[in-house]
């Protein structure tokens, strides 16, 4: 068997961080075991491949949720990213932090230590961003985070038109102040993807320390009594052992790690004993709390023939290909979401909760990443705190057949109603002066939805996830937590979570940024622990 005094299980956004950071301590042993491979295809690379990885086996594990009646009954494409770098290897790119309020109110839920103050440091520590405040900028972290140089002249178009909205120009949404529009910051560098792979987990491989298990799966924690002592792999069909000799720490997300968790006995006891899992430790909140963006979308035809439509296919997309490969620029080097807004859906409010993404590009209807044959621009919105919760439940004993994993999109009736009004104020933001010179008609939903119950209805049965999935091992001091704020698992020894799945509630925004801040966080609680 062999020995390591750390094992990280998960090489996505939280394991390469936590890897990185544990292995700068030349004299502990680290091992990373990732159930995909090296995650290194043109279509990871390219920015605009996100497309072309969302529904692909090779770097995705490619779930799907549950029916459920509050979206009209549909199976949603849940994807997860597979491989170094993990989600952060196949997702848009964008880099949101959230409000200053959201981590206040984990703090405030007793979850100390984790308020904005406390966690700012965490962030900045992380990133290299181009141009932003020293106060709240990190300037030589090993993330790159960068602005938008091509701006896409409907962009231009679309942010002129929101002034007559009265909305503000936003110059840093990730400064402390959300609200206004803005060009989204990406984890992009000279045009290329800037995974946690290419951020923490290349460094950290080349060390004497590291080792790295890739296609290699994790079929269950072993456990000494209540103390985790190490790990069953599988790799080439071949089943070993790997033991820990201080911690293992869970960065497999919020469906992988409580999925993890449940097949090695920890959960609800009734819930175990139903998939013939030997109980070990019971704690019914594993994988309860589950939550997510649900996001719809408004498009328009149009009238110009600059759009990313015209683009995406035949000669015109392989010039853009050439185009890319040579200079890092042009159509291959956009991320889907070009202009965003944080807005609130009342002004009674205190602070913004929706979400918009604006892209100069149509989609066909039900067809992930499949442009329109005409050219089109497309408004998207999400709340940024759904009320909604949903759970992780592991169907077998074997890891390898997939959970059920059930968001319940919409299950509460105020999920509802700000997402019809995101989607009146999408419609609003698409029949500016700007934008009605150019439009011709609105595609989706179609001019003939108009009520309350039609614009629902259109929302059950378009919309879809965000893929921030979240709040499965929720990090708490009451009842309902899975982990602590030091995110050891409660009445477990020598394990830790420490991943997306340990957020008590929803950032405002995209989660990558959160969960590598969570990782660096851990990472100095772990260290701390040594000392």
């Amino acid at each position: 068997m062999q020995n390591y005094d750390y094992i990280v299980v998960g090489s996505g956004s939280s394991g390469s961080v936590i890897t990185n950071r544990l292995s700068e301590i030349s004299n502990i042993s680290v091992c990373v075991i990732e159930a995909g491979g090296t995650n290194q295809h043109p279509y990871i690379k390219m920015p605009a491949g996100f497309i072309k990885t969302i529904n692909d086996k090779r770097f995705n594990w490619c779930f799907k949720t549950e029916k459920n009646k509050n979206v009209n009954n549909r199976e949603i494409l849940f994807p997860r990213g597979k491989g170094f770098g993990g989600s952060s290897s196949i997702n848009g790119h964008l880099y949101v932090r959230g409000q200053p309020d959201d981590y206040n109110q984990w703090s405030q839920l007793g979850n100390y230590g984790w308020s904005y103050d406390d966690i700012l440091p965490y962030f900045k520590k992380s990133e290299s961003k181009e141009n932003g405040s020293a106060d709240t900028r990190g300037k030589d972290g090993p993330l790159f985070v960068s602005d938008i140089v091509e701006k896409h002249p409907i962009c231009e178009e679309f942010i002129r038109g929101s002034r007559e909205l009265g909305i503000k120009i936003q110059e840093d949404y990730n400064s402390g102040d959300q609200e206004g529009i803005f060009y989204y910051q990406r984890t992009i560098k000279n045009g290329a993807r800037y995974s946690a792979y290419d951020a923490f987990l290349k460094t950290a491989i080349k060390r004497k320390n590291v080792d790295v298990k890739k296609n290699t799966m994790v079929l269950k924690i072993i456990f000494e009594g209540k103390k985790a002592v190490g790990l069953v792999c599988e790799k080439n069909n071949k089943i070993f052992q790997i033991h820990a000799n201080k911690e293992i720490i869970l960065c497999a997300g919020a469906i992988g790690t409580p999925h993890l968790l449940q097949v090695s006995g920890i959960g609800n006891f009734e819930h175990l004993n139903e998939i013939g899992v030997k109980p070990v430790h019971e704690n019914k909140n594993v994988g309860e709390g589950l939550q997510d963006h649900y996001a719809v979308r408004v498009a328009n035809r149009i009238n110009l023939p600059n759009s990313l439509n015209e683009k995406a296919s035949g000669y015109k997309l392989a010039l853009e290909i050439i185009k890319w490969f040579m200079f890092r620029k042009g159509l291959i080097s956009y991320s889907p979401a070009h202009v965003g807004a944080f807005l609130k859906s009342s002004p009674e409010i205190d602070f913004p909760d929706l979400q918009f993404v604006f892209t100069p590009a149509s989609y066909t209807e039900g067809m992930i990443g499949k442009l329109q044959d005409h050219p089109g621009i497309t408004c998207g919105v999400w709340q940024s705190r759904p009320q909604s919760r949903g759970y992780i439940r592991a169907t077998s004993n074997n890891i390898k057949i997939d959970p059920i994993i059930q968001p319940n999109y919409l299950k509460e009736k105020i999920d509802q109603d700000i997402l019809i009004e995101g989607v009146k104020m999408c419609r609003k933001l698409l029949k500016t002066s700007n934008i009605e010179k150019i439009s011709v008609n609105e595609t989706l939903p179609g001019e003939h939805v108009k009520t309350n119950n039609e614009i629902l209805n259109f929302v059950r049965n378009n919309g879809a996830t965000v893929y921030h999935a979240i709040g499965s091992c929720k990090m708490g001091v009451d009842q309902s937590a899975v982990v602590n704020p030091s995110l050891k698992i409660l009445g477990l020894e020598n394990i830790r979570v420490a991943d997306a799945s340990i957020m008590p509630t929803m950032p405002s925004g995209n989660t990558n940024a959160a969960t590598l801040m969570i990782a660096e966080k851990a990472s100095d609680l772990i260290k701390k622990d040594l000392n």
